[in-house]
């Protein structure tokens, strides 16, 4: 079993940035997960399977719902804080970030923004402790990267809705107690509900068959005539709107989190690259060796200093759904060129299950292309200094 030797680089002294309540969260988290996890996650991978018993875990160290307020149960953080246990555990594992942003940014942040009090305080406690897990439906079969022509809906029956349709590529799906399901109504306004499990019609058949994300559980959420009471639609936002304002939050999380990954692989490459040696020196002294590791260190600080700045935007509630894309796109395509990049500086060892990386380079190529493709989020970009979007004719209402 490898052991976890991983030290975070910090090239332009980003620390002095950070306040001594973030450093401590930082801390936690990578001890937290440098002990618990790093040990068990090639296993899961391997197996894919879910490590359920790291959820408590996962609460005790503020990863589920950072920036929930103290009086809903949460840490009460800043974002940046969220994005730093963010990027502390997609360093390790991106599934296992994914199952905490989830949580987090899906799952509890619409309840919190777009639910009432009595939402709040019935699901958001034991959301944070991890006593209970939440899900995202939002993808279905035939709508991906246009939510708005999703054809899960429901109608009115008296106190409660019925709900028919399905999603799928849906994080926790397998395990989750609740879902916050994005549906249309009878008018085809979305509507965010919590549907919990055991409401008769309800499954949630797990999916197989992944070489990406094995540690993570990913299935389909599926509602033959649930019947959902009223009192479980989030009452303070509709509209596609809804959603994509959850997926601002996850997106932010991702941007911290890939940028985690990419640290890790270069953290191990220019490690190896110091201890192998080949004609009798250390491959750390070949031009191209150096070539790869300077430019694999010049991208993680361009997107430190990008994914700060966007962390300051967001506590300031200044940050753009435009910001966010460009920070996600980024930092993603960075960290998988880094992945690659330094699964070269290994060699033959860098398919193999001593090192993270090739584990890391499989995970990025899913979240290059879930809560929104790369593509899209470059026409994202596209339309906002434009003004013009390219990727559909007619904008949905938000």
């Amino acid at each position: 079993m490898a052991t976890d030797q991983y030290t975070h680089p910090d090239y332009y002294a980003m620390d002095d940035f950070l306040t001594d309540e973030q450093k401590l969260v930082r801390d936690a988290a990578r001890a937290w997960v440098k002990k618990e996890v790093s040990p068990i996650i090639e296993d899961n991978y391997e197996n894919c399977t879910f490590p359920r018993h790291l959820l408590k875990g996962l609460g005790e160290i503020g990863a589920f719902g950072p920036y929930i307020p103290e009086e809903y149960g949460g840490p009460g953080l800043d974002q940046i804080s969220y994005g730093i246990i963010m990027q502390e555990l997609e360093r390790c594992d991106s599934g296992l970030r994914s199952t905490a942003s989830v949580q987090s940014s899906l799952v509890m942040y619409p309840i919190w923004k777009y639910g009432n009090e009595e939402q709040r305080m019935k699901y958001l406690p034991k959301l944070g402790t991890g006593e209970m897990i939440g899900c995202f439906g939002l993808t279905e079969p035939d709508h991906g990267s246009n939510p708005g022509g999703m054809i899960t809906n429901f109608k009115d029956d008296g106190d409660y809705v019925i709900l028919n349709g399905a999603k799928m590529w849906i994080s926790n799906a397998p395990f989750a107690d609740i879902a916050v399901v994005w549906a249309k109504n009878e008018e085809g306004r979305i509507h965010g509900l919590v549907v919990e499990r055991g409401m008769e019609g309800f499954s949630t058949p797990e999916m197989h068959g992944k070489h990406s994300l094995r540690a993570s559980a990913t299935g389909e959420l599926i509602f033959v005539n649930v019947r959902v009471p009223k009192a479980n639609i989030l009452p303070n936002k509709s509209g596609l709107g809804a959603p994509l304002g959850c997926l601002d939050s996850a997106r932010f999380g991702i941007a911290w989190g890939a940028l985690g990954a990419a640290m890790d692989c270069y953290d191990q490459a220019l490690r190896y690259s110091k201890e192998r040696t080949q004609f009798g020196v250390p491959i750390g002294g070949f031009q191209l060796i150096q070539k790869k590791l300077a430019e694999m260190i010049t991208e993680i600080t361009k997107a430190q200093l990008l994914t700060f700045r966007l962390g300051q935007l967001r506590n300031d509630g200044r940050a753009t759904s435009a910001q966010i894309s460009m920070a996600k796109r980024n930092n993603v395509e960075i960290a998988l060129d880094i992945a690659r990049e330094a699964r070269q500086i290994h060699g033959a060892m860098g398919i193999t299950n001593e090192y993270s990386i090739m584990r890391h380079m499989a995970n990025l190529e899913s979240v290059l292309t879930y809560e929104g493709t790369h593509d899209v989020h470059l026409l994202i970009t596209g339309m906002d200094i434009t003004g013009i979007p390219a990727f559909t004719r007619e904008m949905p209402e938000l």
